[in-house]
């Protein structure tokens, strides 16, 4: 069975940045999405379009083909009292490179490094952690079947819907939908959770 639209996919994978392996899956916990549903970087789904379980790949994919360039629109400086709770700056949040959740105007989550703190503001960076960098990626393609109904219902229902995440301009339509737990904020997966 090859890798297609609407067809539930287990990978393993490495993903090396700078020379470093920032991501993996393995055999035994592979990453699993359903193909053509815009959970993973586009491109990364056309490049292992077509494979069959038990067939490896390794490509690369450039800043534009990934996460896109670095935006210097996408970092700010927010009032420090705006990292309160019950009215008391929260300090043990305001570290440089902590990546923390934050609220855009309409409700949804977006991730932010914490760039700089000053006396008043706090300087945050909401570009993915990848955006700028090239991605090399090798693996293996674990398993390929139909998606269920269900897997298709839950592959279309993401945190940032269809218009993107407000807060960063980029368009995540695949939320946090992958399951994995990535605290670094790095995966192939198109957000940035």
């Amino acid at each position: 069975m090859k890798i297609q639209d609407k067809y539930a996919v287990a990978l393993a994978y490495e993903l090396t940045v700078d020379g470093q392996i920032v991501d993996s899956a393995t055999e035994a916990q592979p990453l699993e999405y359903i193909h053509g549903c815009n959970m993973l970087i586009p491109r990364f789904e056309e490049e292992v379009e077509g494979k069959e379980p038990g067939e490896d790949f390794a490509f690369i994919l450039s800043p534009e083909e990934g996460y896109g360039e670095r935006n210097p629109k996408l970092r700010f400086d927010i009032p420090k009292e705006s990292f309160a709770i019950d009215g008391k700056v929260r300090e043990d949040l305001l570290i440089i490179g902590q990546v923390i959740p934050m609220l855009n105007s309409a409700g949804q989550v977006c991730h932010a490094q914490i760039v700089e703190v000053k006396d008043n503001d706090v300087t945050v960076d909401f570009n993915h952690p990848m955006a700028g960098k090239t991605l090399n990626f090798k693996g293996k393609v674990v398993s390929v079947r139909e998606a269920t109904e269900n897997e298709l219902k839950s592959a279309n229902h993401c945190d940032c819907g269809d218009e993107g995440c407000d807060c960063c301009g980029h368009d995540h339509g695949d939320g946090d939908c992958c399951g994995h737990n990535h605290d670094d904020g790095c995966c192939c997966h198109h957000h940035d959770s």
